[in-house]
């Protein structure tokens, strides 16, 4: 009975066209938003130095694409999300997010222009492409043109210092001048119509590849990055390391960091909340903002020795809980234990102490600008 349990979650996974190369590379697969990721390949620890020095590639192809088209889809983006997309130029891309009716996150997620005030590109996160196509769509009072590509979109993430050096060769596309937040469209590694960004998660540099999984595309550009990179040290790197990367960087993760109830105030991301246009919950920010909000996401660093982990209660110096843990781990760059967490706004000055209950113990922290350094 276990073992037909067992094998009945694992038939259930999906997985990406790179599944098999990961597992003959060897890598130490598990289930991730209902696909069989790649976790880590040599060690966490190296895959993550190996990106902060040099270069590495995620496969990050269960992320999800909606295609938005019309003279109403901007319309419709700017309704749903709290960042101005008008602003956009074609080959421009920004980060926002999806508030809900109560103030809180239904998603972040990427908004690409692809065609000024025609044509955008939304990039979701893998667990919850059912959950935004459902808001959007519920939100769409035109009939907008949508187009949910996500089972037919390949992405690799190539990130590190020397990323787009390695990568220049295989395409006329100019990726090694691409701004940060700006993409171009062309042929890559023989594979025509592939989207080159730069709006890495990982604070190394580098870009991501999308593209459609036909004729083979998926093997040859795999196979042309490999070629290119292997010589040069590229490796091949998994999820794990990606989320001790971002950590680095602040950067957020949904559903450990934002969620449903947390606001992008809250979060640190009022640059994300823009007042110039009519949006989901925009009364409820504009007091926020106006008001100051009860409890803050703020970055720390252990002074004691210790992990923190999710979910672990944050305390005063007398042991009562001001906040938790949303993300923490060991720092490969820096050496030292570090996370992130909600406490009481009066709690979250830089250099504040604060105090992480780690099984049964109350372990010294102290509050720390981010990125960490």
């Amino acid at each position: 009975m276990k073992f037909s349990y067992i094998c009945t979650q694992f038939c259930r996974m999906k997985n990406t066209p790179f599944t098999q190369k990961h597992i003959a590379l060897g890598a130490k697969m598990a289930e991730f938003a209902g696909y069989n990721m790649p976790i880590s390949y040599s060690g966490i620890n190296d895959e993550h130095a190996a990106v902060r020095k040099n270069a590495g590639v995620f496969d990050v192809s269960h992320m999800g694409e909606f295609i938005l088209k019309g003279p109403h889809a901007l319309d419709l983006i700017q309704r749903v999300t709290s960042n101005d997309a008008a602003k956009l130029k074609a080959g421009q891309a920004q980060y926002s997010c999806l508030p809900n009716e109560t103030g809180g996150i239904v998603d972040d997620l990427l908004v690409y222009c692809i065609e000024e005030n025609n044509v955008y590109m939304l990039v979701v996160n893998a667990s919850n492409i059912e959950k935004d196509w459902n808001w959007i769509k519920r939100a769409d009072t035109h009939k907008t043109e949508m187009h949910n590509i996500s089972d037919k979109t390949c992405l690799l993430a190539v990130q590190g210092p020397n990323a787009t050096k390695i990568l220049q060769p295989l395409t006329e596309m100019d990726i090694l001048n691409l701004k940060y937040y700006t993409f171009a469209k062309g042929k890559f590694a023989g594979v025509d119509n592939v989207l080159v960004s730069a709006t890495g998660y990982t604070g190394a540099g580098g870009v991501e590849i999308y593209f459609e999984d036909k004729e083979g595309a998926a093997d040859k550009i795999w196979d042309a990055i490999f070629a290119a990179g292997t010589p040069q040290g590229l490796k091949p790197i998994g999820l794990g390391a990606r989320d001790t990367l971002r950590l680095e960087m602040g950067y957020c993760l949904y559903g450990n960091d934002i969620d449903d109830s947390t606001s992008p105030l809250e979060a640190g991301l009022g640059w994300i909340t823009r007042f110039t246009k009519d949006f989901t919950a925009k009364e409820i920010f504009a007091a926020q903002k106006q008001n100051g909000v009860e409890r803050k996401l703020v970055g720390f660093e252990m002074k004691e020795r210790g992990i923190p982990r999710h979910g672990y209660e944050i305390k005063d110096f007398t042991g009562s809980t001001i906040g938790h843990v949303t993300s923490g781990t060991q720092s490969p760059t820096l050496g030292k234990a570090i996370g992130m967490g909600y406490v009481r706004t009066v709690f979250a000055a830089l250099d504040r102490d604060i105090y992480i209950k780690v099984r049964d113990k109350l372990l010294q922290a102290k509050v720390v600008k981010i990125p960490f350094s």
